[in-house]
């Protein structure tokens, strides 16, 4: 019993490792777009925003993807593109 808890506490250790590293990309893509977009004019911006939102409206997720995924991803996407960090 002892190993299995001690087996499964490693496991969650891990778990928790590789979500720090997931949360750390997700974080410095947010920057880097970030900092492209303000490097852009303003036009260049609506039509690279304009370009992916479209790109996003003609994709059509498989049957393994939840339309609450779904949305998670439009509403980050949303949030990143439209008004990206200050």
């Amino acid at each position: 019993m002892k190993n299995l808890i001690a087996e499964l506490l490693v496991k969650l250790a891990e778990k928790e490792e590789e979500s720090k590293e997931l949360v750390a990309q997700v974080e410095a893509l947010e920057i880097v777009v970030t900092a492209l977009l303000r490097q852009m004019a303003a036009s260049e911006q609506q039509a690279l925003i304009q370009s992916i939102e479209g790109a996003l409206d003609e994709v059509r997720p498989g049957t393994h993807v939840t339309d609450q995924d779904t949305e998670l991803l439009q509403q980050y996407l949303k949030k990143l593109l439209r008004h990206p960090r200050s």
